[in-house]
């Protein structure tokens, strides 16, 4: 084949672009190669004030623009041009019937609607007049007819087509791969419209769970593996940018962004200046094996370690409060994957980026979207469900027992509660109410969990005399909570639930110990 073959040849293009960087490169690369070239108000006059001879829309469809912009290329000399079949005598002769032209390649890309959304203070009449319409319809078109006509949607793909041009001219293959890239992006940009309206919606009379979804989450970062070696993963979607900013470090993994997103979840539920305390949490394979709260990110960090002296190591930290240098100076001490805060303190910085294998991270919590739905995938579809945003008031739940809890113990047992529904499920948590003491996770049984967490409590030398124990679902049998008894609490909290209630009530009462009944469960699998 040679450039002159029809299929691989460009005479005409439409150019029709927002975006206008490397517009004026392509309008002289085409030119040079004879193309004439066709384009809407905006983009011509860039062209022309380049130098470029350029043919106007208007011109070409003898209608001028109206409705504010709003039409101006969807008409039969643009479309016709675009979606005619060259190989079919019919297609042939009503282009030539109707005095059309053929456009051999269409460069458009956008209004920036995204943009718009995500711009603070757009009102809704600003982001709907960013929703293009004439844009869209030429891509779909141009795409749809890609044996016969080149579509680009991406500057970055400028350069590559004009090389082919000025080759062999670009191969069905290449229109192909365009015409696939333009489908992505029409795509995307319907998806991004969707979820802004549906997210409007659903603030006035939709459900909050849609009919049908649709996702649009550009691919961020091709990561390294996936939960192994190989296994092949990427991030998709704005985390890196909008909600976090990595500082420090190589790249994250897989694990680490699990583990991170675990992290911001559960430091949600730890604001920062609730109650003027501090709070530090440390994870591993997304679930809590310390958490503390202090006058200090210090404080409450030797508090959430001394839960687990031995889980630290490879772990993930977060703190709802800067990095100090305090702070950072004992974190340095043992080895850890990911550090995460909203901010670092200039030393804190400079002595933890001397480890170059410890990622830093710093998050914007106003980017933390704890409402945003939950997806995880089945076979053949997704799995959706709201957060568990619940946040129970101990001061209105039901005291089953016939003691009462004491307000130091209320204070603790909301500690608990706040904690436990992070810990993977069966779920137990003893702690004060500053700091975790042990806990027990991912168990097959719920005394088990029980057993679990008060054997790691001996064996790294935590008392549990006078705690309190928290149970993320309900206790069904008095079992679980003698042996906590045993062990040192002093009053529970857990959902209520069971057909034995009345059992674990009256070993609670026998054992003097208050219990609270929540009537909300906090399954986390």
């Amino acid at each position: 084949m040679t450039p002159q073959d029809p299929q691989r040849r460009v005479a005409r293009a439409l150019l029709s672009v927002y975006d206008k960087a490397g517009l004026v490169d392509l309008g002289h690369g085409l030119a040079e190669l004879g193309v004439e070239l066709v384009a809407s108000g905006g983009t011509a006059a860039a062209l022309r004030d380049a130098g470029l001879a350029v043919t106007e829309v208007e011109e070409l469809t003898g209608s001028p623009e109206m409705l504010g912009g709003r039409v101006k290329t969807l008409h039969p000399k643009i479309h016709g041009g675009i979606l005619a079949r060259r190989d079919l005598e019919e297609d042939r002769a009503a282009l030539e019937r109707e005095s059309i032209g053929t456009i051999d390649l269409v460069v458009v890309n956008l209004y920036p609607f995204e943009e718009t959304v995500a711009s603070p203070g757009a009102t809704y009449a600003e982001i709907v007049e960013k929703i293009d319409i004439g844009g869209p319809s030429m891509l779909r078109s141009a795409a749809k007819n890609h044996a016969h006509v080149a579509v680009i949607v991406d500057p970055a793909d400028y350069g590559p087509v004009l090389d082919a041009l000025r080759g062999d001219g670009l191969s069905a293959e290449a229109r192909r791969e365009l015409a696939w890239k333009a489908f992505q992006r029409t795509a995307a940009y319907d998806a991004a419209i969707q979820q802004w309206l549906g997210g409007q919606l659903a603030r006035e009379t939709a459900p909050a769970l849609p009919d049908s979804l649709v996702a649009r989450f550009p691919r961020q970062a091709l990561l390294r593996y996936g939960e192994n070696p190989h296994q092949r993963a990427a991030l998709y979607g704005e985390f890196l940018g909008r909600v976090a900013e990595q500082l420090h470090g190589k790249e994250l993994s897989y694990i680490n962004l699990l583990d991170t997103q675990a992290a911001l979840r559960l430091i949600h539920d730890f604001p920062c200046g609730r109650g003027g305390a501090t709070a530090v949490a440390i994870l591993k394979h997304t679930t809590p094996c310390g958490v503390g709260t202090g006058a200090s990110p210090l404080e409450a960090y030797q508090r959430a370690f001394e839960t687990d002296p031995d889980s630290p190591f490879g772990g993930i930290i977060v703190c709802n409060q800067p990095f100090d240098l305090a702070l950072a100076q004992e974190i340095d001490k043992i080895f850890t994957e990911v550090l995460i805060a909203p901010s670092f303190a200039g030393d804190a910085l400079a002595l933890l980026r001397k480890k170059k294998n410890r990622r830093l991270l710093s998050f914007d919590a106003a980017a933390v979207d704890a409402a945003q739905l939950e997806w995880r995938t089945v076979f053949g579809g997704l799995l959706v469900q709201e957060p568990d945003l619940a946040h129970e008031d101990l001061g209105a739940a039901e005291v089953a027992t016939k003691t009462q809890p004491d307000a130091s113990q209320l204070c603790a047992l909301e500690f608990a509660w706040r904690v436990v529904k992070h810990v993977k499920s069966n779920a137990i948590v003893f702690s004060t109410h500053s700091r975790t003491l042990a806990i027990g996770g991912g168990s097959t049984s719920r005394v088990d969990a029980v057993y679990a967490a008060a054997a790691k409590a001996a064996r790294v030398g935590n008392s549990l005399e006078g705690s309190v124990l928290a149970s993320d679902a309900y206790i069904p049998f008095p079992d679980g909570l003698e042996i906590a008894v045993e062990a040192g609490a002093t009053a529970v909290i857990q959902p209520g639930g069971s057909m034995r209630d009345d059992q674990v009530i009256e070993a609670a009462d026998r054992l003097g110990v208050p219990m609270i009944f929540t009537g909300v469960r906090h399954f986390r699998h």
